[in-house]
């Protein structure tokens, strides 16, 4: 009975097996929105990026060394990023400077700010944006409407939560690639491997 529950139980893995890359296609999927909006906001606001890693601690900067090499790299690292990992192009390879610019805007930006990237109910913000919600529905319940219409609306902690995220999903796809099919790493490894 046990035997047999086993082997019932492997061949479904095995089975189920066969699909494992959608969840690397899914992360990859997940991704690229995210890389999307951080290339385009350094691409676009090119020159921001720069004077904010140039800006001093005390003007809400990080004051980096050599602020406009290192914006370019950030800035190319999320371009180059965003095409390779849409492609599944060099997954791998790719994944390894995705990993340090996201372990460097943990720890630079997000890590002093806790785990949480949105406020929780029982921190100060939080408890501000309830306060000011109540008012406003109390004075200008049109606005009010128009504000909550679509969902309850939060506050940014700016925690290291959702950077810690994508790392684990980069790290993922450093380890395992783009998956099958649905990656040109898998191609060029069927044709040329």
């Amino acid at each position: 009975m046990i035997a047999t529950t086993q082997r019932w139980y492997f061949d479904i893995i095995e089975k189920c097996m066969r699909f494992d890359f959608i969840a690397l296609l899914a992360i990859r999927l997940y991704l690229l929105p995210v890389l999307y909006e951080g290339a385009q906001s350094k691409v676009l606001g090119f020159s921001n990026t720069v004077a904010w890693f140039a800006a001093s601690h005390a003007q809400g900067g990080l004051d980096l060394p050599f602020p406009t090499l290192l914006a370019f790299l950030a800035t190319s690292t999320e371009v180059v990023g965003l095409i390779l990992i849409a492609l599944g192009l060099f997954t791998r390879l790719i994944a390894i400077p995705m990993i340090v610019v996201m372990s460097v805007a943990s720890m630079m930006v997000h890590w002093s700010h806790g785990w949480l990237a949105i406020a929780s109910n029982n921190m100060e913000s939080a408890q501000r944006m309830s306060s000011f919600i109540h008012w406003l529905s109390t004075n200008f319940p049109g606005r009010y409407n128009y504000i909550t219409e679509l969902g309850d609306p939060v506050i940014l902690n700016n925690g290291i939560e959702f950077s810690t995220t994508y790392f684990i999903m980069l790290l993922i796809l450093f380890f395992y690639g783009g998956g099958r099919y649905i990656s040109c790493d898998y191609w060029l490894k069927k044709k040329f491997g």
